[in-house]
């Protein structure tokens, strides 16, 4: 098992606007090493802003600091990974998993030399998503929950410090949905790091995370998954739809 060299991502009174809108408000929240944290909230509360302002792609106000354990030190270049909610390409493409993971995993073109490891170490990264049968399957060919653990997989490469999960499981079936979630907590428990993930389905929270915001705009509840829950549904802070469990956010 690895050891935890990171700490934690610290947001302190971070704030974002853009064009005189406010789009979080005073955000104040720890997302600490070898735990998964969720974030539910309805659409337009600022859950992808917030994800968006750590891969630093929106101006802010406020600090956002990564800490390491020894002494406190401040970790200034973390590895970020993210996996986004969809993938958008031709599913008619020929291009292979295998094809995929060599354009990220190399900086030379796909079609010159690939140096002969290289196909060892995307076996490796796809085995740990339970994934090594699908490397010379067209990605096109692959199913919503298939094509997702591939994304994590590559999210993977190198191992992050801080992952962020947009909505992983959109359109991913039950059985999708489970294995996904596995997964992510056998890396959590594998590599010991900080994992951030937004998600609509509040009915199991307390099974997929350790635990869980809920956000509008500005933080309304946070801490345990279940106590969570409770709030946002004392709040209306959700619907009722389709889904995992058939509660959604």
């Amino acid at each position: 098992m690895s050891e935890c060299k990171f700490c934690c991502t610290e947001m302190k009174g971070v704030s974002v606007s853009k064009e005189g809108n406010s789009l979080l408000q005073d955000i104040n929240v720890h997302f600490h090493c070898n735990e998964i944290t969720a974030i539910v909230g309805p659409n337009g509360a600022g859950k992808t802003t917030l994800f968006r302002t750590l891969l630093g792609e929106m101006p802010y106000t406020g600090e956002i600091k990564h800490h390491m354990h020894e002494y406190e030190k401040r970790m200034h270049n973390p590895i970020i990974g993210y996996v986004p909610q969809h993938l958008n390409f031709d599913k008619t493409t020929p291009i292979t998993t295998f094809d995929l993971f060599s354009a990220c995993m190399q900086k030379r073109p796909i079609w010159t030399r690939m140096r002969t490891s290289l196909r060892k170490e995307v076996e490796k990264a796809l085995a740990e998503v339970k994934l090594d049968y699908a490397i010379d399957r067209k990605i096109g060919m692959l199913s919503g929950g298939e094509l997702q653990r591939v994304l994590l997989a590559l999210a993977l490469q190198p191992k992050p410090d801080l992952l962020l999960l947009d909505e992983p499981i959109s359109g991913v079936d039950v059985n999708g949905q489970k294995l996904f979630y596995e997964t992510v907590q056998e890396l959590k428990h594998k590599y010991h790091m900080a994992i951030v993930l937004i998600t609509h389905e509040i009915g199991q929270l307390e099974l997929i995370c350790d635990n869980a915001i809920l956000l509008n705009k500005k933080i309304l509840a946070m801490g345990d998954p279940l106590t969570v829950r409770q709030e946002a549904v004392r709040q209306k802070q959700f619907q009722v739809g389709g889904g995992l469990n058939g509660s959604t956010l």
